[in-house]
């Protein structure tokens, strides 16, 4: 008997974009309230992004291995594209996290976005002076998450683009145009 091949549904679309990768944007969420961790980390997964949350600035320190104490994580080994922390934690405040993450070599371009239940507006001015990216009023919308992450996958991708433009710049300046003989490359040392 002949074996009858049903056709296979094939999927067409674009190339894949570094956009809908969910690994682009890594996002470390910092709050102490196990209810508020578990609806950001919704918001954010549904915005496609990875996250990893951790329940005070604390544990986010020894995350980002900024912690004296202790290490737990290698910077070097680590990618997070953005922080979203609350303001009102025991132990340290989103605005001491901030600091912190602003004083380090290490970390101190990634965005930091602050979050809290509470509209008192010089500790907003405060924050967004210290360096933070954006200060969200709680509840936090999925519209606010997506327009933090569009504007920070817009640097990244930024960023990425100069990186190639960079490598495109070097590689032409390897493989130059000699002027004295037009048809041969030449060769510098990298």
């Amino acid at each position: 008997m002949a074996e009858v091949m049903l056709p296979m549904k094939m999927e067409i679309g674009n190339a894949p974009s570094k956009f809908t990768s969910p690994d682009l944007l890594h996002v470390l969420a910092v709050d102490d309230s196990h209810v508020d961790r578990k609806f950001i980390e919704r918001l954010l997964k549904v915005s496609s992004c990875k996250v990893t949350v951790v329940d005070s600035a604390t544990r986010a320190l020894q995350y980002l291995g900024l912690d004296v104490n202790e290490k737990s994580v290698g910077v070097k080994d680590l990618k997070v594209n953005l922080i979203m922390t609350d303001y009102s934690m025991p132990g340290m405040t989103g605005y001491e996290l901030l600091k912190k993450i602003k004083e380090s070599s290490a970390f101190r371009d990634v965005p930091v976005v602050v979050m809290s239940s509470e509209n008192i507006l010089p500790r907003i001015d405060r924050c967004l002076e210290e360096g933070a990216e954006d200060f969200l009023l709680k509840p936090v919308k999925l519209s606010d998450v997506r327009r933090i992450r569009d504007s920070v996958m817009k640097v990244e991708d930024l960023s990425f683009t100069k990186s190639v433009n960079k490598r495109e710049l070097e590689t032409e300046n390897v493989y130059s145009l000699d002027s004295s003989a037009p048809s041969q490359l030449k060769r510098t040392k990298i």
